[in-house]
């Protein structure tokens, strides 16, 4: 990282953590109970929703054996984050989760933000890998990718949230770094999307 200081390289990928989060936060937040649980797109709101929060914390840990469930996860489902693939033909667990609750999603979403700063300043940014073995790729870059993710779902999520209620999301530029607080998020004077 020659020619910007680490402790600059944390600030930027918090901020940017924090920021897709809250975009997040608000498609959710903004969700029509109808469009919730509705399966006429490929992949129900929710099913996004908690998809996109499962590999922010999943992928917030140094390596897979470091990821702890948090208490309201279904994990005796064959797709545990929520996406629905081809069924494994030797299992006898369901496929996918049963959905959960816009609650519990917003719940899950306080934990992933919450550990944002922590994670982000415990992890080793200089290591040449990203400790899953299915990304190789250096850990920075890997959370780079990481944040991508969450911002594509977030994207998605607020372009069905402006199909549905004629409701834009805000876009969240970067923060501080810190978490935002639970009830709401923190918005730059930018428009909707």
């Amino acid at each position: 990282m020659e020619g910007i200081s680490e402790a600059a390289v944390r600030v930027a990928l918090k901020g940017q953590y924090h920021s897709a989060l809250a975009m997040l936060r608000e498609a959710v937040e903004l969700c029509p109970d109808d469009l919730w649980l509705d399966e006429t797109p490929r992949n129900a709101f929710w099913r996004v929703a908690y998809h996109a929060l499962f590999f922010v914390h999943l992928y917030l840990m140094d390596t897979p054996e470091d990821f702890v469930p948090w208490a309201g996860h279904q994990a005796d489902v064959q797709q545990q984050d929520g996406i629905e693939g081809p069924p494994e033909p030797d299992s006898t667990l369901p496929v996918s989760p049963n959905p959960y609750p816009k609650t519990d999603v917003l719940a899950y979403w306080a934990i992933c933000d919450a550990m944002v700063h922590e994670r982000v300043d415990a992890m080793d940014l200089s290591s040449e890998t990203s400790g899953f073995y299915w990304y190789p790729i250096s850990k920075l870059e890997h959370q780079i990718v990481n944040i991508r993710h969450t911002a594509h779902h977030a994207a998605q999520l607020a372009d069905r949230v402006r199909a549905a209620r004629d409701v834009g999301v805000k876009w969240v530029g970067s923060g501080s770094g810190e978490p935002r607080a639970s009830g709401g998020s923190a918005h730059d004077s930018s428009p909707s999307v």
